[in-house]
Formats: C-alpha cells, structure tokens, sequence
C-alpha cells in the first residue's frame, strides 16, 4: 500500500531571525496545510534546507513534524546523504521519532556508478523497517538513478516502494514504469509535470508549490484521480507561470520569499543560500498576484 497518494508538500523549514529553527512556525504551516487538503507532510527534504541542518536538528525537526501532524496524515523524512552511514543514521532517527516513510536522496557530491546506488539503498533499506521512496534529481546531485537501477531495487527490497522523480524526463518516467509494469509508486518531484506524470501512472507529487497553495494542488491530483482530467488539466496549466517563478532561483529561495511575502514570516534562508534578487522577487510577487495569491 502506498505511503501516500495525492499532494505531499516539501515543506519549508522556518527560521528565527538568528537562523535558528523556528518550531512554533513549523507547527503553524504544519497545521496550515492540514487544513487545506494536503495528503502528506514532507519534511527536511530540500525545501527544507536540509543540507544546511546540523544532524541533531535534521532528527528533531523531524521529530517535531510527527509531533505536530498528531497521525492526521503521513509524514515522510528526507533522510539521505552523500555518505551511506550518515544516510542509516538519520533514517533509524526518523524510524524512531515516528516517520511514515523516508524519502532517499541519491549521494551527492561523489557520484556513485548505477551498483553503487544499488549498495547504498539496499543498505539503507535493511537499516529499517520504513518503507522508502528513492529522490532522483539529477540536476542536484549529479546522480541520476537509470530506470533500469530503479527496477532492480523496487523488484528486490521489499521496502523499497516508490521514487520521487525529478529529472524531467517523461520519457526515462516512461521506461521506470514500463520495467515494474506500473507497479512503483511514482511521485513528481516536477510541479510543472504533474498530470503528465500522473497519466503514465503517477499517483501524486512531492511538491514545492504546494507550499504557497495547498487546496489547489490538493484538488488537482484528486481530480485527475476521480477521472475529471480537464479539471487536473486547468489547475496544471493556471500555475505554471507561479511554478516558473517559484524556480527562477534554486529551490528554496524563492518559495521562502514567496511565504514571507504572504505574511506567514517563515524567515530567512541559512547560508550560502542568499536572499531573493530584487528584480526576481518582484516577477514573483506578480505572479503570485496573478494566480490569486493575497500578498500580505
């Protein structure tokens, strides 16, 4: 059974204006999205600003989005890493506090071949008994996992159940599914790409939009389920000029600008993330604007 089917929101880790972590906000956006519709809180992922949270942070954020969520809807851990030991450390903490499932990064940084992704998840997943969505985001880690490996590891750990794709690629979504006979649970890890993905079989996204409108992506992958594809269609095509802006800088600098623009004082970014130019900021703010996002 899937971990989640529909809108998981990559959510922000909110900061103090000393960059420590600001709970008290997390536990409002938490309660936030809940409210709105979203199907899955995703956290310390890489909205989440994971790279930059110390390990003893990244197992308490955690630990404190489980306490938050109180059960209402499954949350999911980004627990992986450049390094195999560090990855099982912080996927045990995440079993331990609570997470529904864990979300697995590739290594970054040191580019393992295709048998050494195999290595890493394999030894990640006997660490735990969680069930365990792969990251593929190529274009982050300079890792890409072939359809073929995504197969291999789906078909031979049992807890080894989905992947987040974000190559952008249809086309390698396309053959990843073609070699688990569309059995994967597959999520966009693209919010321009989601009904596409979910017509070869997605059943949901992880998803950085969601942040700034929980409802509407909430609704979109609900229509497309329930069969109303025009419905999924309209909402697709009426955020994509928010979801070009909310990637006119790396992720996440625009969407903390974006919720700090909505008056939910999310706080600033942690080095070397820097803030949002004046010029993007402002084609943000108007396109946020446009799709019907009150400013505050």
């Amino acid at each position: 059974m899937a971990i989640f089917k529909g809108a998981g929101v990559a959510i922000v880790t909110p900061m103090k204006e000393n960059e420590e972590v600001n709970y008290d906000k997390l536990e409002e956006l938490v309660e936030w999205q809940i409210e709105q519709g979203t199907d899955a809180i995703v956290i310390v992922g890489t909205t989440g600003e994971s790279s930059t949270l110390t390990t003893e942070e990244h197992s308490d954020v955690i630990r404190a989005a489980v306490r938050f969520a109180k059960h209402r809807v499954p949350v999911i851990a980004g627990t992986g890493s450049n390094c195999t030991r560090e990855a099982i450390h912080l996927s045990e903490e995440a079993e331990k506090a609570g997470a529904d499932g864990l979300l697995a990064v590739t290594p970054y940084y040191n580019k393992a071949t295709q048998g050494g992704l195999i290595r890493y998840y394999t030894e990640i997943a006997e660490a735990v008994k969680l069930p365990i969505i792969m990251y593929n985001v190529p274009g982050r880690t300079g890792c890409n996992i072939l359809p073929e490996t995504a197969a291999t590891l789906f078909k031979n750990v049992e807890n080894i159940v989905g992947i987040k794709e974000a190559t952008g690629s249809l086309a390698q979504a396309s053959r990843l599914m073609y070699l688990t006979d569309g059995k994967i649970d597959l999520y966009s890890g693209e919010d321009g790409i989601v009904v596409p993905l979910m017509a070869i079989g997605a059943i949901g996204v992880i998803s950085v939009w969601s942040n700034v409108a929980p409802a509407d992506v909430h609704d979109m992958c609900a229509a497309f389920s329930a069969g109303d594809l025009l419905r999924a269609r309209e909402l697709q095509l009426k955020a994509q000029p928010l979801v070009d802006a909310l990637f006119s800088e790396v992720n996440p600098i625009p969407v903390k600008k974006a919720l700090n623009l909505m008056g939910l004082e999310v706080g600033p970014l942690r080095s070397p993330l820097t803030e949002m130019t004046p010029e993007n900021a402002a084609k943000l703010a108007e396109a946020m604007k446009n799709y019907g996002i009150k400013l505050a």
